[in-house]
């Protein structure tokens, strides 16, 4: 009961409809604003539906500088595995490599490779296109939340954190198992945890050795977030102003990106791009900040306000809204795309 309790107490424990719910009537106002149900779909028009959901990373990753993201190859399911080892040496690509479906969502199917032949199991296994990418060992991952009008070549950050991926600490006397249950955010994820490290459940991890249970660096595979907003300077602006400017198109989103501290990623240097998300993008500065449920629906409703100007401009630059249909169609097969991840995350 207490762990019940306790769980209806933390609000950012809840499910992600159950949160939103109270914002069905913000979306309702734009919606009557702009007669239009998908307000925000012109918002990033070189992306599809704007990035809600459903969109490629290869789209994203060919509208950025080359020098700002990993070395990437894509990679379709059908492809004879031979010619998938001659497009990594290619690329010059060395283990370990990372890989990650082209249409994902929540850190699925995201895998750290050691070698060809771990390689060659996922590829084995997939039915879905992949990229295989660099590893970035920087040791720093953020995200940054990013919002440029249409009319105006400098942005605002509005959102700046670091993440630190779900763990455990050893204590030389009890087994992974143990630890996991007494985790105040790994024991709300038992079943899947149990799972993906069956093999060490019963290993004894020793006295302060960190025992990662997770290297996705998202709030729902358990990261924890640590708000830098004092950090939000105009030096770290003017940095993506520079790539937001690079394609023109991107307005509003969450770039999240390794680097090796603050100071190279304000000087614009040692930076790797992991993934634009746009206005499917959480501020997902709202989460680990001791943030009142409240004021974290406001922070949503008004970062939603921004996509409902930038969507009216460029809907008066002759950049249209879509369709209730064609809307309905982009989630349905996003959504068919992700149930088929979610099958395959447990046995990839």
């Amino acid at each position: 009961m207490k762990k019940i309790l306790q769980k209806i107490a933390d609000w950012e424990q809840w499910n992600f409809y159950v949160i939103y719910t109270p914002l069905v009537f913000v979306w309702l106002y734009y919606f009557i604003r702009t007669g239009k149900f998908w307000y925000f779909s012109n918002v990033n028009p070189s992306l599809q539906f704007s990035g809600l959901e459903g969109e490629t990373k290869k789209e994203m990753f060919e509208q950025l500088p080359l020098h700002t993201f990993p070395t990437t190859i894509y990679i379709k399911p059908a492809c004879n595995f031979m010619e998938v080892v001659q497009q990594v040496n290619k690329a010059a690509l060395h283990y370990p490599v990372a890989v990650k479906p082209d249409i994902g969502t929540k850190g699925l199917c995201f895998r750290k490779i050691e070698n060809e032949e771990q390689l060659k199991q996922y590829h084995a296994t997939v039915p879905f296109e992949y990229l295989v990418q660099s590893f970035i060992e920087y040791p720093l991952e953020l995200s940054v939340f990013y919002i440029r009008y249409p009319n105006s070549t400098k942005g605002k950050i509005t959102g700046l954190i670091a993440k630190e991926y779900l763990q455990v600490k050893g204590n030389g006397k009890q087994t992974l198992l143990e630890l996991i249950q007494q985790h105040p955010k790994a024991k709300f994820r038992l079943n899947e945890l149990t799972v993906k490290h069956a093999e060490h459940l019963q290993d004894i991890i020793e006295n302060n050795e960190p025992y990662f249970l997770s290297i996705t660096g998202n709030h729902n595979r358990g990261a924890t977030f640590v708000n830098l907003y004092q950090e939000i300077d105009q030096q770290l602006t003017n940095v993506f102003d520079e790539i937001s400017n690079y394609t023109k198109h991107f307005y509003y989103g969450r770039f999240d990106i390794k680097t090796t501290n603050l100071k190279d990623l304000k000087a614009g240097k040692n930076i790797s791009i992991l993934e634009f998300n746009g206005t499917g993008a959480e501020p997902n500065h709202i989460y680990d900040c001791n943030m009142s449920y409240f004021k974290a629906l406001k922070t949503i409703a008004a970062h939603w306000a921004d996509m409902y100007n930038i969507g009216r401009i460029n809907y008066h630059k002759g950049i249209p809204y879509i369709s209730f249909k064609q809307g309905r169609k982009f989630l349905a097969d996003a959504f068919t795309a992700y149930a088929v991840l979610e099958e395959y995350e447990k046995i990839c």
